[in-house]
């Protein structure tokens, strides 16, 4: 994918040290996340990133932005924000890293990286908010709205040894016995 992410890294593989700033916004589409019902159509994903030559290939560091949008797993409310990922990468022309990337002739083509960071980080099931108390599930009332005051399905009798396990503590005795 020819365009803004392909670096040119002849200079900085002939001075191991040296650095480079990369600096674009970019369409998702030219990284290859189409139709992916996370994002908008023409969203764009934010590419801040310093490139340093090493003497085995480059590493790089920087975060990356992109706007997304989601359904609520709890509530089903719509809820969206910015996924901000750090990153840290290598890239080498003989890989001795497992995780490298392959580096390969003198341009850097940094597309790969940024599509696997934004597929990975963006939430697929997000919460609107950490503390989402959810639907019922007798009554269907968002909880986050309203009490329904729906009453607790008795627990299934099958579980019951489980429950009492719960109060035991890592070495069979009871959380009371421990005090």
């Amino acid at each position: 994918m020819a365009g803004p992410l392909l670096v040119n890294a002849a200079e900085l593989l002939r001075r191991p040290g040296s650095e480079k700033a990369v600096s674009v916004d970019v369409p998702l589409e030219s990284v290859g996340v189409v139709d992916d019902g996370r994002f908008d159509a023409h969203a764009e994903v934010s590419v801040r990133l310093r490139l340093e030559s090493l003497t085995d290939g480059i590493v790089i560091d920087g975060a990356i932005e992109v706007p997304w949008h989601g359904t609520c797993r709890r509530c089903l409310a719509a809820t969206g924000g910015t996924c901000r990922s750090e990153v840290r990468e290598l890239y080498q022309r003989t890989r001795t890293d497992p995780d490298a990337f392959d580096l390969e002739g003198d341009q850097l083509d940094l597309a790969a990286m940024v599509r696997e960071i934004v597929l990975l980080d963006v939430p697929t099931t997000p919460l609107c908010r950490p503390e989402c108390a959810g639907l019922c599930p007798t009554c269907g009332a968002n909880r986050n709205d309203e009490a329904c005051g729906c009453v607790e399905a008795p627990a299934d009798p099958r579980w019951a040894a489980l429950d009492q396990l719960r109060g035991l503590g890592g070495d069979g005795t009871s959380d009371a016995d421990q005090d």
